[in-house]
């Protein structure tokens, strides 16, 4: 009997071809998820569903994801992780020139990120999830703070507290409430889902006019 030669082998798990498959059916399975979760919320949304949207069966999401909370976590890790990412990135510069950009502009920049990579986006939907399913659902709102809200907070914290160490900064406020910069961020979420259709929001404006606000008093101090 002929032996299996290499194109008659079963793939394996190390296979290339096998492992792209794999991927995409994942991104399939999560963009599936922003759909359900987005227009069911969290608590209505069932895997039945998300299953249908992806076009697979139930029992392949669980291959990838223990349960709808886990699907929902990486759904966020997925699309939310890089943009804190970036903006990680904005604040500590990666070299001395770029330290030393003010942080009155890397403000700038960081509402900027916000703008294209979150209100321009889908990954609007997620937040506006988390702001309005969070209070039901706690683990999933320890989740974001520590995926999200506790790094953009430290990234800020960090590069306020080197503007107040440098003299750049007479108070050390921001350092203390980095929230003042992402609180407009928060209510354009807000303010997207429920109001826009009766008042649209410039949210660029509205957060480069907090940003203004904030350093212009810094400087008359």
């Amino acid at each position: 009997m002929q032996k299996a030669g290499p194109r008659n082998r079963k793939r394996g798990a190390g296979d290339p071809a096998g492992k792209e498959k794999a991927a995409d059916k994942r991104a399939l399975i999560l963009a599936a998820a922003l759909d359900e979760f987005s227009q069911k919320g969290f608590a209505a949304a069932r895997l039945d569903d998300v299953a249908k949207r992806a076009d697979v069966a139930k029992g392949t999401i669980y291959l990838y994801f223990k349960d709808k909370e886990a699907l929902f976590q990486e759904l966020l890790r997925a699309e939310i992780s890089p943009v804190i990412a970036m903006l990680e990135a904005v604040l500590a510069g990666g070299n001395t020139a770029a330290r030393q950009v003010p942080l009155r502009e890397l403000a700038f920049r960081v509402a900027d990120l916000f703008v294209d990579q979150v209100i321009g986006t889908r990954r609007k939907d997620i937040v506006r999830l988390i702001l309005t399913e969070g209070p039901r659902f706690p683990k999933l709102a320890e989740f974001y703070y520590r995926e999200v809200i506790s790094r953009g907070l430290n990234a800020f914290r960090s590069r306020a507290r080197r503007a107040v160490d440098e003299g750049e900064l007479k108070s050390d406020a921001l350092v203390r409430f980095p929230h003042l910069i992402v609180a407009p961020a928060m209510i354009a979420i807000m303010w997207k889902s429920m109001f826009e259709k009766f008042e649209p929001l410039d949210v660029r404006a509205l957060m480069r006019a907090q940003i203004e606000s904030l350093f212009d008093k810094e400087e008359r101090s």
